[in-house]
């Protein structure tokens, strides 16, 4: 009988990998989770601290998670979300009513990241046109941002591994140089800057902000850029900016949200609200697909007519609302409301980057160490010096990533940044586990 890797590589075409690359590493097929740790068919075992593609919120199979939807489903699996609803979304948007950033009060259902950023960019369009700021039709968005992977999340989106090939198909967006803290232009850390970089913001807007309907960020942390972190005092000129020009400012927590960055929210850092805020991964703790794009009342009251009128908000999802996944989010967020997730993760945070910035300043290519809340990225360079990259060729990152999995470890880098994304529930003993691997593969690799 074939092998369960062999069965999987006959049928299935695995999201954003070359499949060539399974000819020398095949599918790891799992068999079971708990907690921080995977365990495939072969009995081996994998700390999973990227928390399989940063949505695994408290670790695999939750008790208290398993428990919600175990009881759900013999009530309610699905049930159409237009004039009709369930109680399970109810509470939810009652819980989340509570902690989401000041203003912010009217949720939209989708299903997935992508679906909350088309929706939240049709919804920004929508409300400007039906206030008569009819030239009001382009979006800004920062360079390296990735905000999803369909045609509209892509358009707003900068990198260029994910939307090159599509450009020719792609909105026309004006797009403002991203903070790059690492290799500041102008020679400042991200500790004391006053964030001389965002007079490339103040640029952009001048030559766009009257046409333009909204501006969409992902909060302190661009993720698929490699991780790179910027200060909060970015977000408050850039809320104050969208005010002066009548934009609408679009938050992208989808990947920030629930306690990643030390706070519920990433936009808390900085002290500000933003007038629509996507929500997804983290929500339901990993367990099942869903999103949330979640805008202010006086957006809302903009749609609000009668139907004659077209103005409703004509966007929908199947699976919008279903009782699954809100029974699973409701768990997550009574877990994280009712006890210490988050404020053992803070704690643990500081071990967690003290370890890192001991263990690998040292090495000989590192750039730079980064972190917010639990999140830790080594950037590798051929020289730290003048920080000139490896050649893409060579693939160190995913070298390390292949010899880490040899040793337990589930890492999955980006580009030749190494990153620790992990639970919130991961503990100090793990920690120490897990860095003591990515530092022994990353020397092996690096000895050339």
């Amino acid at each position: 009988m074939k092998s369960w890797s062999e069965r999987d590589l006959k049928y299935i075409w695995h999201p954003c990998s070359q499949m060539k690359d399974y000819e020398t590493l095949p599918p790891i097929v799992i068999d079971h989770g708990k907690g921080l740790y995977l365990y495939d068919v072969e009995g081996n075992r994998y700390a999973d601290v990227i928390s399989s593609w940063w949505c695994n919120l408290l670790g695999h199979c939750n008790p208290q998670i398993n428990n919600a939807v175990k009881s759900q489903i013999d009530e309610l699996e699905h049930v159409i979300f237009a004039n009709f609803s369930n109680k399970k979304a109810i509470e939810l948007c009652e819980k989340l009513a509570e902690i989401i950033p000041e203003g912010l009060c009217k949720f939209n259902f989708s299903d997935n990241g992508s679906a909350a950023i088309e929706c939240a960019l049709k919804m920004s369009f929508q409300y400007h046109q039906q206030c008569g700021n009819t030239d009001k039709k382009r979006f800004i968005t920062l360079t390296d941002a990735y905000h999803g992977e369909t045609i509209g999340a892509l358009s707003v989106g900068g990198v260029d591994l994910y939307s090159q090939i599509y450009k020719p198909i792609l909105l026309d967006v004006a797009r403002i140089q991203a903070p790059d803290c690492f290799r500041c232009p102008y020679n400042k850390s991200r500790d004391n800057c006053n964030c001389e970089c965002f007079e490339n913001a103040e640029n952009v807007f001048k030559q766009f902000g009257d046409e333009a309907c909204a501006m969409i960020v992902e909060p302190l942390l661009q993720g698929s850029a490699g991780m790179k972190i910027y200060p909060p005092l970015y977000l408050k000129k850039l809320r104050a900016l969208c005010d002066e020009y009548n934009v609408i400012l679009i938050a992208d927590e989808i990947a920030t949200g629930f306690g990643r960055t030390g706070k519920m929210f990433a936009f808390e850092h900085a002290g500000v609200s933003p007038d629509i805020m996507c929500l997804s991964k983290g929500l339901t703790g990993g367990y099942m697909p869903m999103a949330l794009t979640i805008t202010t009342q006086k957006i809302y009251d903009a749609f609000y007519a009668d139907y004659n009128s077209g103005k409703a908000f004509m966007h929908s999802h199947t699976y919008s609302g279903n009782p699954l996944a809100c029974a699973a989010a409701n768990a997550v967020l009574d877990i994280l409301n009712g006890g210490t997730v988050l404020a053992n993760a803070c704690k643990n945070a500081i071990y967690f980057n003290r370890i890192i910035k001991e263990k690998f300043a040292g090495v000989k290519n590192v750039g730079e160490i980064r972190s917010i809340g639990l999140i830790n990225a080594i950037e590798l360079v051929k020289n730290p010096i003048t920080k000139e990259a490896f050649d893409p060729k060579l693939r160190v990152g995913y070298q390390i990533y292949k010899k880490a999995l040899k040793k337990g470890v589930l890492l999955r880098p980006l580009g030749d940044v190494i990153y620790f994304n992990p639970p919130l529930i991961i503990e100090p003993k793990d920690m120490d586990f897990v860095t003591d691997v990515a530092k022994k593969c990353m020397l092996d690799v690096l000895d050339f």
